[in-house]
């Protein structure tokens, strides 16, 4: 699938674009340049041609600010990808440095260029676009990413320099979000990964602001990978920017497979991690839970294990969730995360035979029966798993409503005792038979 990229100066309108173009508010837009850091991905079709976009932050030169000189190698890295690009200017503004110091970077690229001109409401504010021609890219055209007016003959264009593609069945990759507090390292341990600068890194909290999607091809591994956003306490989300952070993050939970939470060693298991774990918990994603930066932790005798602990006394009742602790530093364990998570997918997505089920637990049960309650015994007589895209179980009996919370606790734990659901929230229905 060709691959678009969407460069320009900053606040030319370039994520109004890419919203557009994907038919999703995927990307934060904001008055304020820098909005956009990362490179972020999207697909979109025209004519029944697909294509994947890439929006990029806003590309400034001879600046010192440490977010601006990352932007930077960003975009350079998308244009490197790139099959063609979308070079964005601002109409209303008109012709400054920077966009002729871009394009001139683009023509050096050799990668097919559109120039757009963006912001272009009337024609009167298409009379000016005219001045764009200079700089030696071709055709100017003239659109409004708001509206979307003029983005038609810009896309036919665009298509124009892709084969089309022979139609194939889509696959659905698993999703694996790693979230966390700001800076406990997420696009690091990414980055580590990818084997490369995917994402930005700083020392600044709340570098990353969207949810930016990897597709990740190695190791025997093909999933798509997501950076999210540091979520932070409500009474600590303050900029316009952060909140909707904070809100594509959680987006980003609800739409993962498994959510790979990531703690700072430094700092410990904290109310903000709980808060994180039980949203993933509540959507019924599976989870692993990774402590970041144990490079810098002093060790003892016992450490690990002890820290361990302290995190598993923290999470109770579920209890049943891989602990590893990775250093993206020394790439100590980063690998393992990965294949943790896939284990993790493995057992979210697991249908188990229903014969199997009841000739494991019916003996258990029949062992270790429901406590009577009010005088009422209640007998459960068979049990199957229910076709959701969770683990969750049915358990047929005769009096559903006298099975108590820690006979339920007890089935679970059986459960997870017989059959592969470590990292997977699971739900336990008792149904009148």
């Amino acid at each position: 699938m060709a691959l678009v990229a969407i460069v320009g100066r900053p606040n030319v309108g370039k994520s109004t674009l890419f919203n557009r173009l994907i038919q999703s508010k995927k990307a934060i837009i904001h008055d304020s340049s820098g909005t956009t850091r990362d490179r972020h991905y999207g697909k979109s079709d025209w004519n029944g041609k697909e294509f994947s976009v890439v929006d990029t932050g806003g590309f400034i030169m001879g600046s010192d600010d440490i977010f601006e000189e990352e932007i930077r190698k960003q975009v350079q890295i998308a244009i490197d990808e790139a099959d063609a690009v979308l070079f964005v200017v601002d109409a209303m503004e008109g012709l400054s440095d920077l966009d002729k110091e871009v394009g001139t970077i683009l023509r050096r690229s050799k990668k097919p260029v559109l120039l757009i001109a963006n912001k272009v409401d009337n024609p009167a504010i298409a009379a000016y676009a005219a001045e764009f021609y200079s700089l030696g890219l071709g055709e100017v055209y003239n659109i409004s990413s708001v509206n979307g007016s003029g983005t038609g003959d810009m896309l036919d264009a665009l298509v124009s320099n892709f084969e089309k593609e022979p139609e194939t069945e889509e696959v659905q990759l698993p999703r694996i979000s790693f979230v966390g507090r700001p800076n406990v390292g997420k696009s690091s341990l990414l980055n580590v990964l990818m084997g490369q600068d995917r994402n930005i890194v700083t020392p600044i909290a709340g570098t990353t602001r969207d949810a930016v999607d990897t597709h990740f091809k190695g190791f025997g591994f093909d999933v798509v990978l997501v950076d999210t956003a540091g979520l932070r306490k409500k009474k600590k989300v303050e900029e316009n920017i952060e909140f909707y952070s904070v809100l594509r993050t959680i987006n980003a939970i609800e739409y993962s497979d498994v959510v790979v939470l990531v703690i700072d060693a430094t700092q410990g298991f904290e109310g903000q991690d709980m808060n994180i774990l039980y949203l993933a918990e509540k959507n019924h994603k599976g989870i692993v839970i990774v402590v970041n930066k144990w490079d810098l932790v002093e060790k003892e005798t016992n450490t690990m294990k002890k820290f361990e602990e302290e995190i598993r006394e923290k999470i109770k009742p579920f209890t049943d969730v891989n602990i590893i602790f990775t250093s993206a530093v020394t790439k100590q364990r980063v690998l393992k995360v990965l294949e943790e998570a896939m284990v993790v997918y493995n057992n979210r997505i697991q249908r188990v035979i229903t014969s199997k089920l009841n000739d494991t637990m019916l003996p258990l049960i029949e062992n270790y029966p429901p406590p009577a309650w009010k005088g009422k015994y209640v007998k459960i007589k068979y049990v199957t798993q229910l076709p959701t895209h969770y683990p969750s179980f049915a358990f047929f009996c005769n009096l559903p409503q006298y099975v108590r919370e820690p006979y339920r606790r007890y089935i679970e734990n059986k459960l997870r005792e017989n059959f592969p659901l470590t990292g997977v929230p699971i739900e336990i229905y008792f149904r009148e038979k």
